[in-house]
């Protein structure tokens, strides 16, 4: 009784685990398409790119600093090179200098914390790329191994040649998907950490001006 138990339940497993080939390897080709439209992306996100200088970014930290009116610095910071979402937050600070001081560094803080939060976001897509790509790969190299050696064993030497390519090309596959989204993922963090220190940078400046003219 207790081995033919096993022998269900050994069955019931093998069942499940052929029966999921077929589900990983078309999530692996959604992941190819996946990881070249986002390797579009990157590409043309980094030609279009023009993050702000930094003798530009010097002359508008002293800009804003020396301001006398919160207007002004509305015109600083729209005339400057900065990205629109830097621009906005911006703004927003400068529109409520009648608020309260902790009121404003608050308000500060939360902007920022919400750009944060959207572009971690866009991270994340690639981010999941790079750990599912490779455990795809992997379940897509094991599954086929199981009927391969069985049919090694029976010298159906066909059957075992099919599931080694299968195995290789979906180990392959997962690599390169999980290989391509971290390059993704490592250029669009600097980019990102980069743009959100220059906008913490000029927020504070703005502040402490914002306090110096009340």
């Amino acid at each position: 009784m207790i081995i033919q138990g096993t022998e269900a339940l050994t069955s019931f497993i093998h069942i499940i685990s052929e029966s999921l080939l077929t589900p990983v390897v078309i999530i692996l080709v959604i992941f190819v398409v996946l990881v070249i439209l986002s390797l579009g992306g990157m590409i043309n996100e980094w030609f279009s790119r023009k993050p702000i200088k930094s003798g530009e970014f010097e002359k508008l930290v002293r800009d804003i600093s020396f301001s006398k009116s919160p207007s002004k610095i509305e015109d600083y910071v729209n005339e400057s090179n900065l990205f629109d979402w830097q621009k906005d937050i911006l703004v927003k600070i400068a529109k409520n200098h009648d608020i309260g001081v902790k009121a404003r560094k608050a308000l500060a803080s939360e902007l920022i914390s919400s750009e944060e939060t959207r572009l971690i976001k866009i991270t994340n897509k690639t981010d999941i790329l790079i750990r599912l790509g490779p455990i795809l790969g992997l379940l897509g190299t094991l599954i086929p191994l199981g009927p391969g050696l069985a049919a090694l064993g029976s010298g159906d030497i066909t059957t075992l040649a099919e599931s080694l390519t299968i195995a290789f090309d979906t180990t392959v596959t997962g690599l390169a998907v999980g290989g391509v989204a971290y390059l993704i993922s490592k250029f669009k963090k600097q980019w990102y950490e980069s743009d959100l220190i220059d906008v913490e940078t000029l927020a504070e400046v703005e502040l402490e001006s914002l306090n110096n003219q009340m």
